[in-house]
C-alpha cells in the first residue's frame, strides 16, 4: 500500500522522494482526482490521469530533486496552503491541499514555479 500524507507538509517531502525514484504513478497519487497542476509553465493540467502523464514526461528530463525549505502552512478548515522556497531561484512554489475523509491530505492545486520579476 502506498504511503499517504498525514499532514499537508508531507506532500512536498513525498514528492521529492517519489520524483527521485522516477515513479510517476506514485507521484500522481499525491493529487486528488480533480486536481489542477499549473505545469508545463503557462498551462494547466487537470485530473490525476492527465497529471500522471505530464509527470512521466517531466521525469524523463528532470535531474535530481532536492527538498526545499518549507514556508509556514496556512489552514482554513479542510484546506491548507503550503509553499517552499525554491532551490532553483524560480520565485516560489505553492500548493493547496485538501483533507480527505480519512484524515490524509492530497493536493488539489499545484503551482510548481512562479517566476520572479526581473
Amino acid at each position: 500500500m502506498i504511503e499517504k500524507a498525514t499532514k499537508p507538509e508531507d506532500l512536498a517531502v513525498m514528492f521529492v522522494e517519489r520524483a527521485n525514484a522516477r515513479d510517476a504513478e506514485a507521484l500522481s497519487e499525491l493529487y486528488a482526482e480533480d486536481a489542477v497542476l499549473a505545469f508545463p509553465p503557462g498551462s494547466q493540467t487537470v485530473g490525476r490521469d492527465a497529471i500522471r502523464k505530464v509527470l512521466e514526461q517531466m521525469l524523463e528530463q528532470a535531474g535530481e530533486f532536492v527538498a526545499e525549505e518549507p514556508m509556514p502552512t496556512v489552514y482554513h478548515g479542510d484546506l491548507a496552503l503550503t509553499s517552499t522556497r525554491p532551490a532553483d531561484g524560480t520565485g516560489g512554489r505553492v500548493q493547496v491541499a485538501r483533507r480527505q475523509p480519512d484524515g490524509t491530505w492530497l493536493r488539489i492545486i499545484d503551482r510548481p514555479e512562479i517566476r520572479s520579476p526581473r
